[in-house]
């Protein structure tokens, strides 16, 4: 197993299968922003062989959780064929925005793929294409949502609380799946990327959130690392991720993989460490791992802890997933 400098284990990947998305959220990637952007050519993207390489390379290193993100990566072709590709001993989950999951789900727990998490910021359609920036309407996703668990797949729903915007989401997300065995998930709005127009203004806190629900009962952690903090509000549960509010940097045992085969050490990064070169001299996974060793021993990120103190050109989420 390995560790840096903070004695935070690498257990978690998060691979980004695409840099593109069907929709535009305003707090990932803005229209006027994302509309003219380049997108990386096929070439510069790396193959599902290349992949399963680096996650097979990992697993010696301590590495026990996969999670497939994008930009939106069911636009990926042939994602099913790269899940049965990975070590099914991984826990092997995705997150994605739901639009394209009614039509996948089936084939995606068939390839191996264990657990689903959707993003929902909005139940009434006029919010939810105002976050979205979409045409899409909510029942869409609700319809994907309920493909993926009649498919047997774990389901979470996140939702992103901007104030401003859909403050009374909380309750109504919430409302919507009781009865389920659905977990809701509320996010503080975040200084993710340079693009977003993030404003702390328009941070809703978990404490602020907690408090227009009643009924909560604090849940002990599954596990070291989780980011959510875990409640109970009868049968259900309810998380909340709080980076600005309660930042989780102490416990973070997550690496990410932008589509262009760079390796992140944190969400708030200003780069990353590029594996494709490597991958495409032909290096074993034996040398492939000893590089990974090598960034992950000497990392020492803790952007959320030390938010304000730290002035750096952040790289976009929809680069290298959330």
């Amino acid at each position: 197993m390995v560790k840096d400098l903070r004695n935070r284990p690498l257990r978690d990947l998060r691979i980004s299968l695409t840099d593109r998305c069907n929709m535009r959220c305003r707090y990932c990637m803005p229209r006027e922003h994302f509309d003219s952007h380049q997108f990386l050519e096929k070439k510069e993207i790396l193959s599902y062989e290349e992949l399963t390489l680096i996650v097979q390379s990992l697993i010696p290193l301590g590495l026990n959780k996969v999670r497939l993100t994008g930009g939106e990566p069911l636009l990926r072709k042939d994602v099913c064929a790269f899940i049965s590709m990975l070590p099914q001993e991984l826990d092997i989950a995705m997150t994605t925005n739901g639009i394209l999951l009614e039509k996948y789900a089936q084939e995606l727990a068939n390839a191996g793929l264990k657990r689903v998490t959707v993003s929902l910021d909005a139940l009434d359609i006029e919010t939810f294409q105002a976050m979205g920036d979409t045409n899409e309407k909510p029942e869409t996703v609700l319809r994907g949502i309920e493909a993926a668990r009649k498919a047997g797949l774990s389901v979470k729903v996140n939702t992103v609380i901007r104030a401003g915007y859909n403050e009374h989401s909380v309750e109504k997300v919430a409302e919507r799946f009781v009865g389920s065995d659905v977990i809701v998930r509320y996010i503080e709005f975040m200084d993710v990327g340079e693009t977003n127009s993030w404003d702390d203004q328009e941070v809703i806190t978990g404490e602020m959130m907690r408090r227009m629900l009643d009924g909560l009962k604090p849940v002990v952690q599954n596990h070291v690392g989780e980011v959510a903090n875990r409640y109970k509000r009868g049968m259900q549960e309810i998380g909340f991720i709080e980076s600005i509010s309660k930042p989780f940097c102490g416990d973070c045992n997550r690496a990410r993989i932008s589509a262009d085969g760079s390796l992140y050490t944190c969400l708030f990064a200003s780069k990353g460490n590029d594996l494709k070169s490597l991958l495409r001299m032909n290096a074993t996974t034996e040398q492939i791992s000893e590089a990974v060793r090598s960034i992950w021993s000497k990392r020492d990120d803790a952007y959320s802890q030390n938010r304000g103190d730290i002035e750096t050109e952040k790289v976009e989420m929809s680069f290298i997933g959330g």
